[in-house]
């Protein structure tokens, strides 16, 4: 009998077993507040280069958080599921397009220092076609693979001078990504790559997220 495949090295095993993880695990949606926003997010898994990995965005100089580390994503529109929202703006930020079948759960909403409550999607694609990046809202678009989120090394926490500590998920030598978007990123490796049962509401964000 042939070994069975990783899901960090094989999309379809990561597919069938983020399907199984996300459905186990019963997310948290925050409650509504005077003044918050909502706003969906694709944690977006495809093949990059035969490597299963995740896609991340640095955000235009045009709009919020410019320069920033993000999650293709966007503000949810009237009448708009978290799902339909981020699938919509996964299309208009990156040119990729996913339908319902392709959505394998989420992870819980994350109450940012902004004042949005952003909820993220967790997607598969196999056959996603070429990027298309909206130059308006994407300065560039990178790939973290599965193994790499999944290595012990890259979460790092920061001890702070008020106490506490902040997460640094190290995707690269130059390459620090904090909460928001880290906190989803270190939720999902936790959740759905090495199935662990964690939260991240309480986690540190930078004040220049803020903004």
């Amino acid at each position: 009998m042939a070994p069975q495949a990783s899901p960090l090295d094989d999309l379809a095993a990561f597919r069938d077993v983020a399907a199984e993880r996300l459905a186990a695990f019963a997310h948290t949606t925050v409650p509504d507040s005077p003044g918050m926003r909502r706003a969906g997010v694709v944690l977006c898994a495809l093949e990059h280069g035969g490597v299963p990995s995740v896609i991340l965005i640095k955000r235009g100089d045009g709009g919020r958080n410019a320069g920033q580390w993000g999650l293709p994503g966007g503000r949810m529109e009237d009448g708009e599921t978290p799902e339909r929202a981020a699938l919509r703006e996964l299309h208009e930020e990156v040119g990729l397009t996913a339908g319902a079948a392709d959505v394998l759960g989420r992870l819980d909403d994350f109450p940012a220092a902004s004042g949005f409550a952003i909820c993220p999607i967790v997607v598969a694609l196999d056959d996603p076609g070429p990027l298309v990046p909206d130059p308006r809202e994407v300065r560039s678009v990178h790939h973290a693979s599965l193994r790499r989120l999944a290595d012990d090394e890259t979460p790092r926490w920061v001890p702070q001078p008020g106490g506490g500590n902040l997460l640094q998920m190290w995707l690269g030598p130059d390459w620090r990504v904090h909460a928001p978007t880290g906190a989803m990123l270190w939720q999902f490796r936790e959740v759905v790559l090495l199935g662990r049962q964690v939260r991240v509401a309480d986690f540190a964000q930078p004040d220049w997220t803020r903004h």
